[in-house]
């Protein structure tokens, strides 16, 4: 590999090849003449079962293309090539909208133009998917925080059968999925060691989808094990923007957000398997709507983290399950603040959060005042104001650093609507979610 990296002399960005074997996806990228193999590993060494081997081939270059996020923004090549074989019109579209939505952050982070870039090509369709008699069970996304911890506990309470998998080496994961009591699946997912050192010889670095990464990657294991759902749990908060760029919505959590879902859920029971589905169970909830539910569940709370630092790939990680110093640990403390005892919160992070002065601004920018929402999965600004607002109204939290000055700057100016967490905590639209799981909230 050479020296130094210059990601503007790359003039093309290939999907090479993709193949399923001994219970490993193996997906080969280029840059140019550089090839970068990323391997994902399941656990087992499941066979392809015996009548799914078209689904499997579908979610797999599907797999191949949404993981390529990850590799095409090192150059963000303007040709994009399909040497597999091109994506029918449907999976184009969905492509397109991943590469184009999921990496908008990555972009104006790097202040670089990719409109126009993924107007893609595409072959005439094959063959629908069809039904393939799927056991009626759920592999249900687990990422150690509170949200799909809340997923869980209602599964359960409703006593559906599922499993609880992740993708990754965190044995913070690992502790919370162990705790739920139901059986896991701990899928591998090994990086190019190329793209690592290509980021350290000067491409081009930023968020990707993972979401939408991980969705194709846990469509897949539902076909290898047998499973016919796919289940995350994200809310409705993750459909608002972070923030407008000349005129384009820029969101940190597009595939987390409604648009994504829809489109992949449409192309998973068209395309695949009929009678399979994708779906978030708690899209009818906003972020202290999910809080409100989680506060329960204290037999979590000394193994749940929503610290992004401790699930990051490379870097140094907090020693402990909160570092208190980035905007998801300000986020969560601050939606949990309404729901738990002060005591029982501040012994979750080992400090009060909102009593620290340092940490004013960072509070501000979650409301959106003076300052643009933070890129991160938090709720959005109208559910941080309101949760302040509550507090501000509370004795054992008013006098505190952050409160006081909410209640003193803030707070006089906002219209009654951003005050209103009642109004939050109301369940919204569940005509995504499957029949039986309607109304799970009422």
């Amino acid at each position: 590999m050479r020296d130094d990296f210059d990601p503007r002399a790359v003039e093309s960005f290939s999907f090479v090849a993709a193949s399923y074997a001994d219970g490993q996806a193996r997906l080969v990228y280029a840059l140019d003449d550089l090839q970068l193999t990323e391997v994902i590993s399941f656990p087992g060494a499941p066979a392809v079962p015996v009548g799914r081997e078209a689904a499997v081939a579908k979610a797999l270059a599907m797999l191949h293309w949404l993981a390529g996020t990850s590799y095409y923004k090192a150059s963000v090549a303007k040709q994009i090539r399909f040497d597999g074989g091109l994506p029918d019109a449907q999976a184009a579209a969905l492509i397109a909208d991943v590469y184009e939505q999921g990496l908008a952050e990555f972009a104006y982070v790097n202040q670089l133009d990719l409109s126009g870039r993924f107007e893609l090509p595409s072959a005439p369709g094959g063959a629908p998917g069809t039904v393939l008699q799927l056991p009626r069970r759920a592999l249900v996304a687990i990422g150690g925080g509170k949200d799909s911890l809340v997923s869980i506990e209602l599964l359960k309470q409703r006593e559906e059968p599922f499993a609880v998998t992740w993708v990754g080496n965190s044995e913070l994961i690992r502790r919370c999925a162990e705790r739920c009591g139901r059986p896991t699946l701990n899928i591998k997912r090994q990086i190019a060691p190329e793209l690592i050192e290509l980021n350290r010889r000067g491409a081009y670095n930023g968020h990707v989808p993972v979401t939408a990464i991980n969705s194709a990657i846990l469509t897949l294991a539902a076909l290898l094990y047998g499973y016919d759902e796919v289940v995350f749990s994200n809310e409705s908060s993750a459909a608002a923007a972070t923030l407008t760029h000349q005129g384009k919505a820029v969101n940190h959590q597009w595939s987390k957000g409604p648009a994504f879902e829809l489109a992949f859920d449409g192309w998973v029971r068209k395309q695949v398997a009929a009678d399979m589905r994708y779906y978030s169970l708690l899209r009818p909830l906003s972020e202290l709507g999910v809080t409100a539910r989680f506060a329960k569940l204290d037999q979590y709370f000394d193994v749940f983290s929503s610290c992004n630092r401790n699930f990051r790939l490379s870097g140094e990680k907090p020693s402990s399950r909160w570092c208190g110093e980035c905007p998801k640990c300000h986020f969560v403390f601050l939606a949990l603040a309404p729901f738990l005892a002060k005591p029982a919160l501040v012994r979750i992070f080992g400090r009060n959060l909102l009593d620290l002065p340092e940490l004013i601004a960072d509070f501000e920018a979650l409301c959106e005042w003076g300052a643009d929402k933070p890129f991160e999965c938090v709720g959005e600004a109208r559910e941080s104001r309101a949760a302040l607002a509550r507090l501000s109204e509370r004795a054992d939290w008013q006098e505190d650093a952050v409160v006081a000055h909410f209640h003193r700057r803030i707070l006089p100016q906002l219209p009654a609507t951003d005050r209103d967490l009642d109004a939050l905590l109301s369940v919204g639209d569940d005509s995504s979610l499957p029949q039986r799981l309607r109304c799970a909230f009422a």
